[in-house]
């Protein structure tokens, strides 16, 4: 199962070559460019680790290549993302999030459904690699 999170989720993989672009895109407007990693994908999951300090002073795509470049190495078997912080004020938020490494296998969710009083039923998800395996063995 292929997780879909991000800019952009349903697109092949971008190269490293695609990176750089959207690297430069951001850095044009001002953004501060930040790489986090994570072995839970959930969609919930917003809070993954964090590479590093994000890149607030950065004015060149290679900088955060060869940051990518080492958590690549550091992380290969993790979901790592790259994400864009727009400081100004009124904005203040992530605007750019995506994918730029993933685990080989990505074994996908499962279904948990719970029945409560009232004929309530609530759904969750949950990670098969969350069942299989301790936090930072997953992959």
């Amino acid at each position: 199962m292929r997780i879909t999170q991000g800019t952009f989720s349903f697109l092949p993989d971008l190269s490293d070559a695609q990176i750089v672009k959207q690297i430069d895109y951001c850095l044009a407007r001002g953004w501060a460019v930040g790489i986090e990693y994570t072995d839970d994908p959930h969609p919930r999951n917003t809070y993954w680790e964090m590479f590093g300090n994000p890149m607030f002073d950065i004015g060149d795509a290679a900088g955060v290549m060869l940051e990518l470049k080492v958590c690549r190495e550091s992380f290969p078997g993790q979901y790592i993302r790259l994400t864009a912080f727009d400081s100004t004020h009124g904005t203040e938020s992530i605007v750019l999030s995506f994918l730029v490494n993933r685990p080989k296998l990505e074994p996908g969710f499962r279904l948990i459904r719970t029945e409560e009083p009232g004929r309530t039923v609530r759904y969750a998800t949950e990670s098969y690699a969350v069942q299989r395996s301790a936090e930072g063995q997953r992959y």
